[in-house]
């Protein structure tokens, strides 16, 4: 699976969108019905309560009325965006593949999309365009040519145990530094291996391995299957979780190439660089600092048949998306039915637009493959309206300062704190709709007859691009997403917050909505972003991107207490019967979220400048905006995606997300007439209120 740089403030907006399996496709069934004020008013389930379920009542009818399409995990108002965004990728890739210009990057694109929808072509292939890589494997017969052939992780579909990533150092932003990091394993998370509730999937995963094995004649292929899940449940026991992960001081570990082949003597440190391009290279920031020794030190113990057999293996699943029938329902049995409790594949248009167009994993190298900025580039021209960035600008502002008077009115914030956070936040450079500049795709070379061939040319180009500035000043108009992809993040290092063309659309943005619709929509988004620069972990970096404490002792204990109470709300939340929230692992999108919610309000309050909201379809001002945020955070997922969002990613279920952000502030209780008794309600002292 596709890594995040560990350093990037990736914090969208939206929780997972559709896999990879499962990548847009419209249903009529799921669709929308409007009132006058933008609301989709049929989707309330009025015979609920507020003060017991907001999210229900808000929601109810919609989701008792939505079918989660076979090809999908779940679908959401991320699902809405992203299906109206790929019907028009769709239509430009297809002109392009059509009638583009031979050398443009439209027609690289359009080149791209047409190699991977000529399944005929490859299914005649099958496995032959990975012979060349499986003999190399093959003919690896010391650790030291494995560790070479791990090294090209970043230019082909082979696999590593440690991964490399370069971005902002975050301790001299204005320079790029690399990354080692523990791998992304097969299964989605450590404790997919580790927890006796996934012994299924980790009897699928067995079978599945088999399978590759088999198809690829590789020698015993049952009894490498079993030494491969042994392999990388060891791997798995000695990681890092993910909550771990997310501490930005604790990663940071720079070291010389002297003092990490000192620590880390069971690995062929050379060999490996130098297949990556960095052999001339001197500091490197280790990310899980204990993990990486214990790790390489089970790679050396680990005999080489059952490496070799583990290197194939991963090098098939990566691969497999891309190859014939028999690999790719293969990877579908597991990663989408197994993982994802999807019923079916989706139409392979849809899984040709996640691979060119980027913005969903598919394999290892997806994040290098797409060729997502020349797509942009069509997107953009073709479908964004310049308007739609003005007033987006605007949005911000009033957002921003929404923010400024928040932390000018703390009383538990010292002035010289207040100081130093007016200057971070004046110093955001926030991106709108599309990049300043595009990426420069010249010397890469693109052929619609040669699918495996495209992927890894793209991905070597792209690593190439990252290696051959690493010792330049680093680019801070650079998109660590593409326009077409329906997200928002928020970056430390750069000191950047990003919304895309795609994100703005109904119903995440209408300019002819009633506005508190667009506050409690959009204005929320805005402040979720503008928020996680002062959540857990963002508030450690400070104007430049640096990471560095900038806090008065007392007014970070005082941070900290607010935000424990914060995480025990979630700690409670049980989405599924017996499985809580892990607050500490969601605590920055959960501040993020409960700070967008109450900057948005203050936005939207002093919108009105100091007059009455009107009523629309029997609905006040405040009670739009409510409904407004819960409505754009809706979605329904199968129990095995739920289950993996509550293990894995940083954003609590949507219903946790609605149900207890909305019950800390006064305005919603009062909106709504919340009673106590009711099973939302808090009393006054217990509401949280950081931001």
């Amino acid at each position: 699976m596709t890594r995040t740089s560990l350093f990037l403030l990736s914090l969208c907006c939206f929780a997972a969108l559709p896999s990879a399996f499962g990548q847009a496709g419209g249903n009529s069934a799921n669709g929308l019905a409007f009132g006058a004020g933008g609301l989709d008013l049929s989707g309330r389930d009025t015979a609920v309560r507020p003060g017991d379920n907001f999210f229900r009542y808000a929601n109810g009818g919609y989701l008792d009325r939505l079918v989660i399409p076979p090809d999908r995990s779940g679908y959401s108002t991320g699902s809405v965006l992203t299906d109206a965004a790929q019907a028009k990728v769709r239509t430009l890739l297809e002109d392009a593949a059509l009638r583009g210009k031979v050398g443009s990057v439209g027609r690289m694109a359009g080149d791209y999309y047409a190699a991977f929808m000529d399944d005929a072509r490859i299914e005649h292939l099958g496995i032959t365009p990975l012979w060349p890589e499986l003999k190399s494997i093959q003919s690896a017969i010391s650790r030291k040519a494995l560790v070479a052939l791990m090294g090209r992780e970043n230019t082909s579909f082979l696999g590593s145990i440690f991964h490399l990533d370069i971005s902002a150092d975050i301790m001299d932003p204005k320079h790029y530094a690399i990354q080692i990091s523990q791998p992304s394993l097969g299964l989605p998370d450590r404790s997919y291996y580790l927890d006796a509730s996934f012994a299924t999937q980790r009897s699928d995963y067995k079978t599945y391995i088999t399978e590759l094995l088999e198809l690829a004649d590789w020698s015993e292929p049952h009894e490498r299957a079993e030494e491969i899940v042994q392999f990388e449940t060891s791997i798995a026991e000695v990681s890092w979780d993910r909550e771990q992960e997310r501490d930005s001081a604790k990663t940071y570990n720079p070291v010389t190439l002297q003092q990490l082949e000192a620590s880390v003597p069971d690995f062929a440190w050379s060999e490996f660089l130098t297949a990556a391009g960095l052999s001339h290279e001197e500091k490197f920031i280790v990310v899980e600092k204990p993990a990486i020794p214990r790790i390489a030190a089970l790679y050396d113990q680990t005999p080489l048949a059952t490496l070799q057999a583990w290197e194939a293996f991963t090098l098939l699943d990566h691969a497999a998306p891309y190859l014939s029938k028999s690999f790719a329902n293969a990877a579908f049995e597991l990663h989408g039915k197994s993982l994802k409790g999807q019923k079916q594949q989706s139409a392979r248009w849809k899984q040709g637009l996640s691979l060119v167009s980027g913005g969903n994993d598919m394999t290892q190298v997806e994040s290098v493959a797409n060729l997502g900025d020349a797509v942009g580039q069509l997107y953009v021209s073709g479908y964004f309206q310049p308007e739609a960035r003005v007033q987006m600008e605007a949005l911000v502002a009033e957002v921003k300062g929404a923010l400024h008077a928040r932390i000018e009115s703390l009383t538990w914030m010292a002035p010289t704190t207040k100081t130093e956070a007016f200057h971070k936040l004046e110093k955001y450079a926030i991106q709108i709709g599309y990049p300043d500049h595009w990426r420069n795709y010249s010397g890469l070379q693109i052929q619609e007859d040669d699918l495996v061939g495209d992927i890894e040319h793209a991905s070597a180009f792209t690593w190439q691009f990252r290696v051959n500035r690493l010792h330049g000043l680093v680019d801070r108009q650079e998109w660590a997403m593409e326009p077409q992809t329906v997200n928002a993040y928020n970056d430390g290092a750069l000191h950047q917050i990003v919304f895309s063309a795609a994100l703005l659309q109904p119903p995440a943005f209408d300019p002819k909505a009633d506005s508190a619709v667009n506050y409690g929509a959009i204005g929320a988004i805005i402040g979720h972003e503008l928020t996680h620069g002062f959540d857990d972990q963002g508030r450690r970096f400070d104007s430049d991107g640096r990471l560095r404490d900038w806090w008065a002792a007392d007014d970070a204990k005082k941070f900290l207490a607010k935000a424990a109470n914060l995480g025990a709300q979630f700690d409670a939340c049980e989405p599924l019967p017996g499985m809580h929230v892990n607050g500490k692992l969601t605590m920055g999108e959960n501040i993020a979220d409960l700070g967008g919610l109450v900057l948005a309000l203050d936005a939207y309050h002093a919108s009105l400048k100091d007059k009455p909201a009107p009523v629309i379809d029997g609905l006040t001002g405040d009670q739009r905006f409510f409904l407004s945020f819960a409505q754009v955070r809706r979605s329904k997922k199968t129990e095995q995606a739920l289950k993996e969002q509550v293990l894995i990613d940083p954003h609590s279920p949507d219903e946790c997300r609605v149900n207890i952000e909305v019950r800390n502030l006064d305005t919603w209780n009062s909106a709504f007439h919340v009673r106590a008794g009711e099973k939302l309600y808090l009393n006054p002292e217990s509401r949280v209120s950081i931001w």
